[in-house]
Protein backbone atom coordinates (compact mmCIF):
# COMPACT_ATOMS: atom_id res chain seq x y z
CA UNK A 1 0.00 0.00 0.00
CA UNK A 2 2.72 2.22 0.82
CA UNK A 3 4.12 1.80 -3.14
CA UNK A 4 0.64 3.81 -3.98
CA UNK A 5 2.15 6.88 -1.86
CA UNK A 6 5.03 6.87 -4.67
CA UNK A 7 3.52 5.36 -7.57
CA UNK A 8 0.64 7.43 -7.87
CA UNK A 9 2.18 11.19 -8.02
CA UNK A 10 4.90 9.67 -9.83
CA UNK A 11 2.33 8.91 -12.76
CA UNK A 12 0.26 11.89 -12.29
CA UNK A 13 3.56 13.76 -13.00
CA UNK A 14 4.49 12.02 -15.93
CA UNK A 15 1.21 12.39 -17.39
CA UNK A 16 1.21 16.06 -16.62
CA UNK A 17 4.45 16.33 -18.41
CA UNK A 18 3.38 14.28 -21.61
CA UNK A 19 0.21 16.30 -21.86
CA UNK A 20 2.38 19.41 -21.98
CA UNK A 21 4.90 18.23 -24.32
CA UNK A 22 2.66 17.62 -27.04
CA UNK A 23 -0.02 20.80 -26.06
CA UNK A 24 3.70 22.48 -26.83
CA UNK A 25 4.40 20.61 -29.71
CA UNK A 26 0.89 21.25 -31.02
CA UNK A 27 0.77 24.82 -30.78
CA UNK A 28 4.76 25.27 -32.29
CA UNK A 29 3.39 23.45 -35.40
CA UNK A 30 4.64 20.16 -35.28
CA UNK A 31 1.32 18.34 -36.72
CA UNK A 32 0.26 21.32 -39.08
CA UNK A 33 1.23 19.17 -42.38
CA UNK A 34 1.05 15.78 -41.97
CA UNK A 35 0.20 14.69 -46.12
CA UNK A 36 2.50 16.48 -47.94
CA UNK A 37 6.10 14.94 -46.68
CA UNK A 38 5.53 11.37 -48.16
CA UNK A 39 4.01 13.20 -51.15
CA UNK A 40 7.05 15.22 -51.97
CA UNK A 41 9.01 11.53 -52.15
CA UNK A 42 7.03 10.00 -54.43
CA UNK A 43 7.34 13.02 -56.53
CA UNK A 44 11.27 13.59 -56.10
Amino acid sequence: MNILVLLLPLALLLGGIFAALFVFSARQGQFEDLDDPPQRMLRD
